[in-house]
């Protein structure tokens, strides 16, 4: 087991510096500092602000295990759906390049999961108080 772990250090280690070096020698970066300054505020926010916010709401659904299972998907899909959300709108002249009407879309999956996890959360409940015929 520990050569398995050594193993996925080098591995990541070794994926971590092509990064840094990809990110220092693109000529599209004209900012390579700036990228690293967002990295890092990126580690802080999710450590620091949804990480915990997520556990949190994780611990306060104890004992519904559908529910926690809604949370975890809905945190996913909001991590990637707010910046778009955030960004509708702000095309700079380009139209093709948030065309969808993203806050409807992302409304429309947390409500429409939501309601796929109300209603298996009622089949585990009945499934689960159904009395038993024994054979």
């Amino acid at each position: 087991m520990r050569a398995v772990r050594g193993a996925l250090l080098l591995g990541g280690l070794a994926l971590l510096g092509c990064g840094v070096v990809g990110l220092l020698t693109d000529p599209y970066v004209t900012g390579p500092l700036g990228v690293l300054l967002w990295a890092a505020a990126l580690v802080v926010v999710h450590d620091g602000l949804w990480l915990p916010l997520v556990c949190g709401l994780g611990a306060a659904a104890t004992g519904r295990p559908v529910l926690r299972g809604w949370l975890v998907v809905a945190a996913a899909v909001s991590a990637v759906a707010v910046p778009a959300v955030l960004r509708a709108g702000d095309d700079h002249g380009n139209a093709t390049l948030l065309p969808l009407p993203y806050l409807r879309n992302w409304l429309l999956f947390l409500a429409a999961s939501a309601a796929a996890a109300a209603l298996l959360a009622l089949v585990r409940r009945a499934v689960r108080t159904a009395p038993r015929r024994d054979r």
